[in-house]
Order: structure tokens, then sequence, then C-alpha cells
């Protein structure tokens, strides 16, 4: 009898990437010409999230698409981001932005659903904590099963670790 061949599907972010990400982008925005004199800054705010601000709206946005670039530049999805709108504050504008990490109980459901219907027979989706252990006993069942996630369009990062 075969082993059981498994991978786990989590949604974690790389704290000290999006940290040089944050810190790249506010570098840039003191000192691009074009964000001269306008307050924009980009920093954490608490343990969870990163706040721009700016003395406009539309300057809270460019900022936000600096440290976009910068993300994307480092490897990291953009769905790790949770971004609300500009909020004025006195003279200047507030964008607070959240980090998603993990994969919550309903991602985590209709995750499994997509397997269960889409994927191959046999392939079982298992909710553990905040992440997903899939098994199967083909591995290219769960090849298959990464590349029907792939292409799907989640709004969640999804990475696969401890494949066996």
């Amino acid at each position: 009898m075969a082993a059981e061949a498994s991978f786990d599907v989590v949604s974690k972010l790389d704290r000290q990437e999006v940290d040089n990400a944050v810190n790249q982008a506010g570098k840039e925005l003191s000192q691009r010409f074009d964000f001269r004199g306008t307050g924009a800054s980009v920093a954490w705010s608490g343990d969870k999230g990163i706040e721009i601000r700016a003395n406009s709206e539309e300057r809270a946005r460019a900022a936000l698409d600096v440290l976009q670039t910068k993300l994307i530049k480092r490897g990291l999805s953009l769905k790790i981001l949770d971004t609300g709108d500009p909020q004025a504050s006195g003279k200047e504008y507030r964008l607070p932005i959240g980090l998603k990490e993990g994969i919550s109980t309903e991602d985590g459901k209709r995750i499994s659903k997509i397997i269960r219907d889409e994927g191959p027979k046999g392939v079982k989706a298992q909710l553990q904590g905040d992440e997903l252990r899939v098994t199967s006993k083909k591995k290219d069942d769960l090849q298959a099963v990464i590349t029907l996630l792939k292409e799907k369009d989640l709004d969640i990062a999804l990475q696969f670790v401890n494949f066996r």
C-alpha cells in the first residue's frame, strides 16, 4: 500500500520583506520631486498594519501605488493588503492598510469545496487551524490541485508548503 502524499496550503507573509518594502517606499516618497511638500509618508501602525499619510487624497493614493510597486518588486502578492479609503484627519489624509495573513475558516471551506468539486478524485482537504492540509495517494493529483488553485482568482495570497 502506497503512503499518502500531502502538502499544506497556507497564507503567510514575510514580515521582513514587507518591512523592507515599507522602508523603500518611505525613502522614495521622501526623495521624489512630485511628493515634495505633500507630507507623504509610509510607516507601520501597530503590529498588523501600515499607515500612509499625505496632505491630499490623490497624494495618499499615489503613495499607496509606490508601496504596491515596492511589494511587487520584492515578490509579495498585493492580496496581502487590506486597503481602506483615505480618511481626512485635520489637514492630512490617512490611509490605513491592514495585512491579511492566515486562511480563515470561511476561506478554507471555500478552497476545500473547490478541491472537492473540481479537483481529481481521491484528494482530501482538511482545515487545520489557519492552514489547509491536502492529501492524496498520488503526487500527480496533488500537483493538479496546486495548478487548479493557482488558476482560481481567490482574494487571498496562497503558498504551498510541506510537499511530501
